[in-house]
């Protein structure tokens, strides 16, 4: 990714929606402006820097910025806490030695909590939000990810490219898909796939993830050119599952120690609703499985397929 590009970006956007009036500058002419939202100027005016300064910024010019200037900005802008991130990251690169991608790898320990949550579906996620580890019950859940190929058990890809996750029509028949919200779930993973990639911009696997969800998604491409941010931290997600039916289920994400590239998450239904009702009665059907030794595991860590 390149850093300058995605830097000039996001400004522009962001500056794209704050309206001259949000900030009590005056318009003058007719009002048509040629671009939307803020003018460089009339952002470099209110956050109290010169407009060839501002220029600069936007255009990664200024790796030596202050951080009370992009406060500055951020306050303007009305950033997020992870869009004020997310800018420090692309304005004050931290100078790293390349180093050598090491494949993650899944501790036993935490194979072994995996199973041990019982009645509660839960997966770790690596980089570009592969899933690298679950416990049957997500398998149940969501899909049987042992069925799929080590670079298939990735969510964007089963979120934008698996046709059963949104509504179809199948034979002028309209058929629910899991995610009754998909527009939500699609925007949550792509904002947290653009927080990552701020993170990583040297990953060329995410650019390979990138661009094959561009090609083949026309909803990805939209979504991803707006430049949205948002970290994955906990929420709550509508599902409705093939043979349970719909189910509300609250998730919690977990960084893990050692590698902050791996995240736990997992689900729970509130005590006493049909949710619960419904994630019982498919942990009752979901049969024990036995994990493959680790030696067995891919280079991402997933088990490979028998």
């Amino acid at each position: 990714m390149d850093r300058r590009a995605e830097l000039t970006e996001f400004l522009k956007t962001r500056r794209a929606r704050i309206r001259p009036e949000d900030l009590g500058l005056k318009v003058f002419g007719n009002g048509r402006r040629r671009v939307p939202g803020l003018r460089r100027e009339e952002l470099a005016q209110a956050a109290g820097v010169s407009a060839d300064y501002y220029v600069r910024l936007e255009q990664g010019r200024t790796d030596n910025v202050s951080q009370e200037i992009l406060d500055a900005v951020a306050e303007v802008l009305g950033l997020t806490e992870d869009e004020r991130d997310h800018l420090a990251r692309l304005a004050k690169p931290v100078r790293r030695p390349k180093q050598r991608r090491t494949a993650q790898r899944v501790r036993p320990a935490m194979q072994q909590l995996l199973n041990a949550l019982d009645g509660v579906p839960a997966f770790l996620l690596g980089r570009r939000m592969d899933v690298l580890a679950w416990n049957p019950l997500a398998a149940a859940l969501i899909v049987d990810f042992g069925a799929l190929s080590a670079k298939e058990r990735n969510m964007p890809r089963l979120v934008f490219l698996d046709e059963s996750c949104r509504d179809r029509v199948i034979n002028g028949d309209r058929v629910a898909g899991f995610y009754p919200q998909w527009e939500a779930i699609a925007a949550e993973t792509v904002d947290y796939l653009r927080m990552y990639a701020g993170r990583n911009p040297d990953d060329p696997e995410l650019a390979e993830l990138i661009g094959e969800l561009s090609i083949h998604s026309e909803e990805f491409r939209t979504q991803w050119a707006r430049h949205d941010v948002r970290d994955k931290s906990f929420g709550v997600k509508r599902m409705v599952h093939p043979m349970v039916g719909e189910l509300t289920l609250q998730y919690e994400t977990l960084v893990m120690p050692g590698d902050p590239d791996q995240l736990l998450v997992t689900y729970s239904a509130e005590p006493g609703t049909q949710s619960e009702s419904a994630l019982g009665l498919l942990a009752s059907w979901t049969a024990p499985t036995v994990e493959p030794p680790l030696h067995t595991r891919t280079a991402e860590g997933a088990p490979e397929l028998p």
